[in-house]
């Protein structure tokens, strides 16, 4: 797929509108009602389908389905980070007409965080042939991790801050309260942050690791920056207002974990056999309709077997 710079522009420059657009939704601090959140979350949903349809007209059929299905993947796993920001949101008790700020910034971050891994990617899989290895070998451990996890039953009930974070804390001080949207202020005569800030910082910081994970797993299903980029972007935009649509859907959601574990597994197989096919060995690849139906296929189960189990009352088995 030949993008040219002109067209990278463009996507940027539209892709900025569209974040602008976002924050100028949630300037104002204000409780999000789920009628708000719900429309929104379509009117992305929809810019998303309609940009993957766009290709599909452009350029044919296979970038349109890697982008498609590195959509829909990132989307789970942006689902999954939402229940750190719960977490956050707790830990932190952000009042809920400041959390859209919040996240707001949380989203721009992301955004940012993922540019730059997308293109240390890029120059990495242009120069190291090999690294498809490292980036499927990750994958399978972590979803086996993941996986390992769900099993035990291991749940985080609480956010644990960093020690990074904890030590800025100590350096700069923290306000006592929160002072709307302000980032730092003066108490004592002593320039200090505040929780705000706090949050933002943590949010911050959250970002980073689910990056980690993200990254390899959408260049599992194309080599292509561009649809990697785009597939992160519209993945994210959002992800705001998914977290008040389904926020009290979250706790339900008991199997994402199995779901996520085996998506990330079947991704990292794929790497592996891609980097085989890659050095001449004679082993099948896993084309991207196949991966596609796959990974809707598996969250629509581990959808439905939660929201049965939890309807039921069985005892939570994952580590949700």
């Amino acid at each position: 797929m030949d993008v040219t710079f002109e067209v990278w522009a463009l996507t940027v420059a539209g892709l900025c509108v569209l974040i602008g657009l976002d924050f100028f939704i949630g300037r104002k601090p204000h409780d999000v009602s789920f009628k708000e959140a719900g429309i929104w979350s379509g009117v992305w949903v929809a810019l998303a389908t309609a940009f993957g349809i766009g290709l599909l007209a452009v350029s044919g059929a296979g970038p349109a389905g890697e982008f498609f299905a590195g959509y829909v993947t990132e989307k789970s796993l942006s689902v999954d980070n939402l229940f750190v920001f719960v977490l956050i949101m707790s830990k932190f008790a952000v009042p809920s007409q400041y959390q859209q700020r919040v996240l707001s910034v949380g989203v721009l971050v992301a955004l940012v965080l993922r540019a730059v891994f997308i293109l240390l990617g890029a120059a990495l899989i242009s120069t190291f042939s090999w690294i498809f290895y490292i980036f499927g070998a990750f994958l399978i451990w972590t979803g086996w991790k993941l996986l390992q996890d769900a099993r035990t039953g291991h749940d985080v009930e609480e956010y644990e801050e960093s020690k990074l974070l904890k030590a800025a804390e100590r350096r700069f001080g923290v306000a006592d309260r929160y002072h709307g949207t302000k980032l730092w202020i003066r108490e004592n005569g002593r320039r200090v942050m505040t929780p705000m800030l706090v949050v933002m910082l943590a949010i911050g910081s959250t970002d980073l690791l689910f990056a980690l994970d993200s990254i390899p797993a959408i260049y599992g299903l194309t080599e292509e920056p561009y649809i990697v980029f785009t597939a992160n972007a519209f993945a994210l935009m959002g992800l705001r207002q998914l977290y008040f649509l389904i926020g009290g859907l979250l706790k339900r959601l008991v199997h994402l974990a199995y779901g996520l574990a085996i998506i990330l597994g079947f991704i990292g197989v794929k790497l592996v056999l891609h980097a085989l096919h890659e050095s001449g060995v004679g082993v099948p690849e896993i084309g991207i309709p196949f991966s596609l139906g796959f990974i809707v296929l598996v969250l629509a189960v581990t959808t439905f077997t939660s929201l049965r189990a939890t309807r039921r009352g069985t005892p939570a088995d994952g580590p949700r």
